[in-house]
This record gives C-alpha cells, sequence and structure tokens, in this order.
C-alpha cells in the first residue's frame, strides 16, 4: 500500500495546519465551569475541548494546560475528565488571570516554536480575551473556539467575542477547526483524525445535538 502524505500548509496560508499551530489551554477548572451562563452549557464545552485534545495529540500538536489560584488554594485542579486526556502533561499554574503575563506559561508557548496559537479558556471575558489580545500584541496569530469557551453572562461573552475579534483574532468552531487543520482525507492526518472525528460525532448524537 503506497503511504499516505502529510498535509502540507496551503498556499495561500488563510486556513491553519496541523504543524503551524499550538493549544492553549486555561482554567478549565470545576468552579468556571459551574459558572458559565453563556450559550454553551458547560458539558458541551468540556465535550468539546476533549476532543480537541484528542485531535491535537493525534497529529503531535504541542498542548499547553493552565490554571489559575490551585496553588494559593482559591481554586480546584483541572476538571478531572480534561486532565485525564492529558495524564503527562505538566499543569502550569499561576496567580494572575492573564496567562500571558504569567512568565512560566509564556516561556513554554515560546518553547513550542509556533507562531500561530489556538486558544480556548474560561472565563470568555477574562482568562480567554487577556491573553488572546496580548499575543496579538506581541505578533503571534490568534484563533479562539468559540464553542469550546464560556462565560458568566449572555453579554460578557459576547462582549468578549466582539473585542478578541476587533482586535484581530480568528473564531472557530470546534469541528470546523479539526478539519482545517488536516483538509484532504487522503493524507497520514486524515487516517489518524477519521475515528475521532466520528467518536466526536456519536457523542453529539447521544445528547441530541445532532
Amino acid at each position: 500500500m503506497t503511504a499516505l502524505p502529510s498535509q502540507k500548509p496551503s498556499p495561500q496560508g488563510a486556513v491553519w495546519n496541523h504543524d503551524e499551530v499550538a493549544v492553549l489551554l486555561i482554567d478549565y477548572q470545576q468552579e468556571m465551569f459551574d459558572n458559565i451562563r453563556s450559550e454553551i452549557g458547560p458539558e458541551l464545552v468540556d465535550l468539546n475541548i476533549r476532543y480537541l485534545i484528542r485531535i491535537a495529540k493525534a497529529v503531535g500538536i504541542p498542548v499547553i494546560l493552565s490554571t489559575v489560584g490551585v496553588e494559593m488554594g482559591v481554586n480546584g485542579p483541572t476538571r478531572a475528565s480534561i486532565t485525564a486526556e492529558l495524564p503527562a502533561t505538566k499543569i502550569i499554574d499561576r496567580s494572575t488571570m492573564n496567562a500571558w503575563e504569567d512568565a512560566p506559561f509564556r516561556a513554554a508557548v515560546l518553547a513550542t516554536g509556533r507562531r500561530r496559537l489556538i486558544f480556548g479558556a474560561l472565563y470568555t471575558e477574562i482568562c480567554l480575551a487577556y491573553p488572546v489580545v496580548d499575543a496579538l500584541k506581541e505578533g503571534f496569530e490568534a484563533m479562539f473556539v468559540a464553542d469550546a469557551v464560556g462565560g458568566q453572562s449572555q453579554v460578557a461573552h459576547a462582549v468578549a467575542l466582539d473585542r478578541m475579534i476587533q482586535a484581530g483574532a480568528i473564531p472557530n468552531t470546534v469541528l470546523a477547526l479539526s478539519t482545517e487543520l488536516f483538509r484532504d482525507w487522503k493524507t497520514t492526518e486524515a487516517e489518524k483524525l477519521r475515528p475521532i472525528i466520528v467518536w466526536y460525532l456519536g457523542e453529539l448524537t447521544k445528547r441530541g445535538l445532532r
């Protein structure tokens, strides 16, 4: 059997490829899940983040996981369903709400060597918006996964989305993003990702969301 080729970046560079990106996941802690009041509920946010992690791991995308206030005793750890997907990942705990202002977090991002950053965080209006706009100012490209994040109100969430888009961030959804990262079914990445996509679509069907 002829070996399948790896997906190459698009000639125009407007869509993102799996070998160009890093995934940054910030503050997926139970306290934050409990206070999601925007349109995507906590259980779907959890599913979408787990799907994104599986996609990233399958094609070698670096994943950085961070929490806030755990060592200070203010918040609990990352939700167990999410850490189960990343058992070997060192979690970066911070005191600052803006992960971009935390030296170990920023150093971890720089160590990936990737300039295209995919963000997910709770809450949209704080721990997502702040590092996104700062990263953009520093010359990185930023994309956020709109159906894998949530805010403390509809208004807070919507205004934060507007703020990031106006700053130059790219909105996306988790299923669209996963297909964007490979785009051709006759690639090695497609072979790796197909069963994960089937799993995800099955989970949506179970929940009556498809």
